[in-house]
C-alpha cells in the first residue's frame, strides 16, 4: 500500500516537473486575455457595474486579476468599497454577513493571483517576466523589492500586502527566492485581509463624515 502511494506521489511529482509551468502559464494567459480586454473596454465605472450586476460571482475573478497584478482599468483600492456600497449598503445600514462574505472572496480572488504570478516568477524567473508587455513593472521599481525581499525576508510579503503601493510588489521577488509556495500563500492572505479590512474601515469613516461629499 505504501508503495503505490509512493508511486503515486513520484507520478504527480513528475506531471508537476513537466507540465507544471505549462499550467500556470496557461491559467496566466487566460488572466492576461481578460486583463487586455478589461484594459481596452473598461474603466472603474464599468467593474462597479459589474460588481452591481452580477455581485459576489464578478468579484471573484476582478480581484484574481488584482492579486496577478492585471488589473490595469480600475484602482485595487476602489474594490472592496464599491462592493460594500453596492451589495452590502441598506438603507437601515450594513449588512454584516454580506461584507464578510466580500472580505472572503476579496482575499481567496487576490491570493489566488498572486500565487499564480508567484508560480511564473518561480518557475519562469525574473528575467523571462520582464519581458512580457503584460508584465508592467519596471526593472528598477522591481529591484528595490529585492532588496526589500534580501532584507527582511518572508514578513516583507506580508508586510507589502497590506500596504498602499507596496501592495503585490513582493510577489515575484518571493518567487524568484524560492520561498516555500504554501508560506507565501498565507502571508498574502493575511496581507490581503490587513489591506481590505483598512480600507473598509476607512470608507466608513469617509461616508460617516461626509468627506467623499467633495468629490
Amino acid at each position: 500500500m505504501a508503495s503505490l502511494e509512493s508511486a503515486d506521489r513520484s507520478r504527480l511529482r513528475g506531471f508537476a516537473e513537466d507540465y507544471g509551468l505549462i499550467l500556470v502559464a496557461a491559467f496566466f494567459f487566460a488572466l492576461a486575455i481578460a486583463g487586455v480586454v478589461l484594459f481596452v473596454f473598461g474603466d472603474e465605472e464599468f467593474a462597479q457595474r459589474l460588481i452591481d450586476d452580477y455581485g459576489l460571482p464578478a468579484l471573484l475573478p476582478i480581484f484574481v486579476l488584482e492579486g496577478a497584478m492585471l488589473l490595469y482599468f480600475a484602482p485595487s483600492e476602489a474594490l472592496v468599497p464599491g462592493a460594500i456600497e453596492f451589495l452590502a449598503t441598506e438603507p437601515s445600514g450594513y449588512e454584516w454577513a454580506t461584507i464578510a462574505l466580500i472580505m472572503v472572496v476579496a482575499t481567496v480572488g487576490a491570493t489566488l493571483g498572486q500565487v499564480s504570478l508567484f508560480l511564473l516568477a518561480k518557475r519562469g524567473g525574473r528575467e523571462w517576466l520582464l519581458q512580457k508587455p503584460w508584465f508592467r513593472i519596471e526593472e528598477s521599481k522591481l529591484d528595490r523589492f529585492d532588496r526589500w525581499f534580501d532584507r527582511w525576508g518572508k514578513w516583507a510579503v506580508l508586510a507589502s500586502n497590506a500596504l498602499l503601493f507596496t501592495r503585490g510588489m513582493l510577489t515575484v521577488p518571493a518567487g524568484v527566492a524560492e520561498m516555500d509556495v504554501r508560506e507565501f500563500a498565507a502571508l498574502s492572505a493575511v496581507g490581503t485581509v490587513v489591506f481590505e479590512a483598512w480600507l473598509a474601515v476607512a470608507y466608513h469613516y469617509a461616508v460617516s463624515l461626509g468627506l467623499l461629499n467633495f468629490f
